[in-house]
């Protein structure tokens, strides 16, 4: 970096630069004495084992199966109280002790109502959850703790985590705070604090490789959830684009996402979430296909257990009928303004018969299963009807005054991205496009025609300028029209399939036109030549690397492995949405990445929290050791390991400078 960080023994006068960091440096470490301290408490933590990371993918708004899994931290807290408990313990006790952890208000609100002996519970409870606590927190350092316990009991914790009743000297005083926080009314509130603690302890790291909207109807739970944990990462999806672009304001996203959460039955993202007024559109699909019957718009995920009634159900399929043909409609006039996504194939209300009901789809004549459409002129199918347009016009506005959406795109827009490096393991949710031959693929985006690591990061750079006020408004509008493409080009690298084949899965009965050819990636990227050639565009190093993708399910049910090209990619979309589960024949993968290796757990479907409180239920889930590394990983073999060492030598020459006078120590 520079003579004097090179070579501590050298006389070479300082640069101005050096000079610089050394000024800034002593503002917080002025003296000889703290300096060398801040070297010894950073040479210490080097040597902490790595932290826990968990990878989950395409969470698609199922919030309990999610909750759930950030409450368990995907099985490992049940392992835990095992491991500690197992010789004096039941089965029973250990799963109710672990449902406490997971819901403890719900939980003790329960016991309260069953138990006479509360007094007793609350003593022999608080030792066992000290006892975990005290397990799972030994992997950090105390101000790391320190940071993560409630501000109301943190003294108390601190002492209770750092004291030993097995320790003569200490028992009555260890004791003695036991008693005093029952005996204060204080145990409940003790009780829920230290189970967050735990939990919030047993995930260092949370990365979420995308697709958190749609599907299920907890999106905006999940976000808030999220609002309020401290580390994770987001690596957008698709379906996040799609919602991106409608709070940037880009129509066709509108009414893609408001489509989508009717066909889902799943109206409480956009009402109760974001507050999106839907009665515009319930009077106007009332009014329009009023003699419709829509049956090929029924709601299709939770129909059997879907609390709608029949007339519901039939107003809802207007609504999804209504919005799949302005969706229709909006797409051919933003690929119309778009030549370069080389899309005017999807415009099909231009290749219907409208006479003879049948569409066109890559020159085959198909008959249409659907033929009523009372708001498309023949003469102009593309055109909005004046009511379609004012419809379109109060959806907008709906979208963008939600002050909660903003709120949750702003945290999208501040802890995700395209993509994301971190510990060798290279993450982003669906594809780097390729060529057949494996190389990467050039694609034309916004104006540049760009491949591999500078693709991804000039769709970020885009991604953003939808949302940055300096941007000047034709730029900016183009950026909204890139959303829409992102969630469906392509070549897009959040999609990258042929075609998104909305129309013929509603309008045509034959599988053939409904095929959705996958790009490259997908078929390449089980050879690991082609993944080395990406990890090596991204310059991704390290002995252990892989790549960690979303965004197509693996069918675990048919034998398909989430384990692909000798271990260097990992595929963790395992269908958490229960419209995927017959596909996938499970419900969810999380990825854990511990100071030993890798670990894939298998999730099946998760019941409830209520079903959890009552009975102890936990997600049935099955781990597969995926990697093991010879020798614990610590602090010091991961990317902030070369960040604290970096800061070490920074201090070692500052030390330097003091003791050769360079610069004057603070006292």
């Amino acid at each position: 970096m520079s003579t004097i960080l090179n070579s501590k023994e050298s006389s070479s006068i300082p640069s101005e630069s050096e000079r610089r960091m050394f000024e800034l440096l002593s503002q917080n470490f002025g003296t000889i004495s703290s300096a060398a301290t801040e070297i010894i408490n950073l040479e210490a933590i080097l040597n902490l084992p790595k932290g826990t990371e968990h990878f989950v993918a395409d969470i698609h708004g199922e919030f309990e199966a999610f909750s759930h899994i950030l409450r368990n931290a995907s099985g490992n807290i049940r392992r835990k109280v095992t491991e500690i408990f197992a010789q004096s313990l039941s089965e029973e006790d250990i799963k109710q002790l672990c449902t406490l952890i997971y819901y403890p208000g719900r939980k003790l609100a329960l016991i309260r109502k069953t138990r006479r002996d509360l007094d007793n519970f609350y003593h022999i409870t608080l030792h066992r959850l000290v006892k975990v606590l005290q397990d799972i927190s030994s992997k950090y350092t105390r101000s790391k703790v320190r940071k993560a316990l409630p501000a109301e009991f943190a003294y108390i914790i601190e002492e209770l985590l750092h004291e030993k009743p097995s320790d003569a000297n200490k028992l009555h005083y260890y004791n003695r705070i036991v008693e005093t926080i029952i005996s204060t009314g204080q145990a409940d509130h003790f009780i829920k604090a230290i189970c967050r603690v735990i939990q919030r302890l047993s995930i260092d790291r949370l990365h979420i490789l995308g697709d958190i909207y749609d599907r299920g109807p907890g999106a905006h739970l999940i976000l808030d959830a999220l609002d309020h944990y401290k580390d994770f990462d987001i690596q957008w999806g698709n379906h996040d684009a799609l919602w991106m672009g409608a709070a940037a304001g880009n129509e066709a996203c509108i009414a893609s996402v408001i489509r989508i959460c009717l066909r889902y039955d799943n109206m409480a993202t956009l009402e109760d979430g974001y507050g999106i007024n839907l009665v515009p559109l319930v009077t106007f699909a009332m009014e329009a296909y009023a003699d419709d019957p829509c049956e090929l718009f029924d709601p299709k995920v939770g129909s059997a257990e879907s609390s709608l009634s029949i007339k519901s159900r039939r107003l809802t399929a207007k609504m999804q009928k209504a919005m799949a043909v302005i969706q229709f409609k909006l797409e051919a006039a933003i690929i119309r303004r778009h030549p370069e996504w080389k899309m005017d194939d999807r415009i099909l209300l231009e290749h219907i018969d409208y006479e003879k009901g049948t569409v066109k789809v890559d020159g085959i004549e198909y008959e249409m299963l659907d033929k009523y459409f009372p708001t498309i002129d023949p003469g102009n199918p593309t055109a909005l009807t004046e009511e379609e347009a004012e419809l379109m016009e109060k959806l907008v506005h709906s979208f963008s005054v939600s002050d909660k959406l903003k709120k949750h795109i702003g945290l999208f827009l501040s802890r995700g991205s395209m993509y994301t490096m971190c510990n060798s393991n290279l993450l982003f949710h669906a594809s780097v496009p390729l060529n057949e031959d494996g190389t990467l693929k050039k694609v034309t985006i916004g104006g540049a025609t760009l491949k591999g690591r500078e693709l991804l990061n000039h769709v970020d750079f885009l991604m953003r300028s939808a949302f940055n006020p300096e941007t000047p408004e034709e730029e900016r509008q183009q950026a909204v029209d890139l959303y829409y493409y992102l969630w469906c080009g392509p070549d897009s690298p959040l999609f990258d399939k042929s075609k998104m084949a909305t129309f013929e899965r509603y309008f045509l009965k034959e599988k053939e036109p409904r095929h959705e050819e996958k790009g490259y990636y997908y078929h390449l990227r089980v050879n690991e030549e082609v993944c080395d050639r990406i990890l090596d565009e991204f310059n991704v190093g390290g002995d252990h690397r892989h790549i960690i993708n979303g965004h197509v399910p693996v069918k675990a049910g048919k034998g398909e492995s989430p384990i692909k090209a000798n271990g260097k990619l990992m595929v963790i979309d395992g269908g958490f949405s229960r419209a995927y589960h017959d596909t996938t024949g499970i419900a969810g993968y999380t990825l854990v990445y511990h100071s030993r290796g890798f670990q894939l757990v298998q999730h099946e479907p998760f019941t409830s929290a209520e079903e959890a409180v009552l009975n102890g239920t936990d997600i049935a889930s099955t781990t597969y050791i995926v990697e093991v590394n010879n020798d614990s990983l610590r602090v010091r073999d991961t990317d902030i390991g070369v960040q604290l060492q970096e800061q070490i030598e920074e201090l070692k020459a500052l030390l330097h400078a003091f003791r050769r006078g360079i610069v004057k120590e603070r006292k």
